[in-house]
C-alpha cells in the first residue's frame, strides 16, 4: 500500500497533514503505512479511499488497470506470513461498486487490535484455521468453513486462535 498511498496523496495534491485531518488519523500513523512499516485494517483503508476519491483496493495495487468490465486476481500473490499485509484485495479497479473482498490473515492476538467499525455490512468466510471475533460483548469462534455476516457498524476486532496462521474471505460491502 505505501507507494499507492503516496502516489494518490500527492496526485490529490494533498500533504499528511490535510490527510490526517480529513480521515482522523494522525500524521505518524499515515507517515508509517506509505513507508510500509504499518499496514492499516479494511477499515482505515476505507477511511482513506474516501479522503483520496480512490477504491480501497487501489490502495494496495500496483499493477495497471485491466480490461474493462473485469478484476482477476491470480492466487500466487495472495499468500501472506508474519511479515506480509494483513489484508489483499481480491479485486481491482473495476468501477463503481459496493461490495469490496479480501482475504485477511488476522494477528494472533489483540494486544495491537482496536475494536474497528464502518459503514455497511460485512461477510466473513473462514478459508483456512480457526478465528475469535470479538464484539466487545459477546465473542464467537468460527472454524474453518464457518461464514458470519454482520453489520460493520457494530465494534468488532478478529484475531487467529488456531495454531496454523488463519486465513478469511472478507467481503465489506458499503454503498458509501
Amino acid at each position: 500500500m505505501s507507494v499507492q498511498l503516496r502516489v494518490l496523496r500527492k496526485k490529490m495534491g494533498m500533504t499528511l497533514e490535510q490527510l490526517a485531518e480529513q480521515t482522523g488519523l494522525t500524521k505518524s500513523y499515515l507517515s508509517k503505512v506509505e513507508r510500509g512499516l504499518s499496514s492499516p485494517s479494511i477499515a482505515v483503508a476505507l477511511k482513506l479511499a474516501k479522503a483520496l476519491n480512490a477504491q480501497a483496493e487501489e490502495l494496495f495495487s500496483d499493477q495497471a488497470l485491466p480490461a474493462e468490465g473485469y478484476s482477476l486476481v491470480r492466487a500466487q500473490p495472495r499468500e501472506s506470513d508474519a511479515s506480509g499485509p494483513a489484508h489483499v484485495p481480491l479485486a481491482r479497479h473495476i468501477g463503481d461498486r459496493a461490495l469490496l473482498p479480501f482475504m485477511v490473515y488476522p494477528p494472533r492476538s489483540f494486544a495491537h487490535s482496536a475494536f474497528k467499525e464502518h459503514l455497511g455490512e460485512e461477510f466473513v468466510f473462514v478459508h483456512r484455521g480457526t478465528v475469535e471475533v470479538d464484539f466487545g460483548n459477546e465473542s464467537l469462534i468460527l472454524e474453518e468453513g464457518d461464514a458470519l455476516h454482520f453489520n460493520a457498524q457494530k465494534s468488532h476486532r478478529i484475531r487467529t486462535v488456531s495454531e496454523q496462521q488463519a486465513q478469511l474471505l472478507v467481503v465489506v460491502h458499503s454503498s458509501d
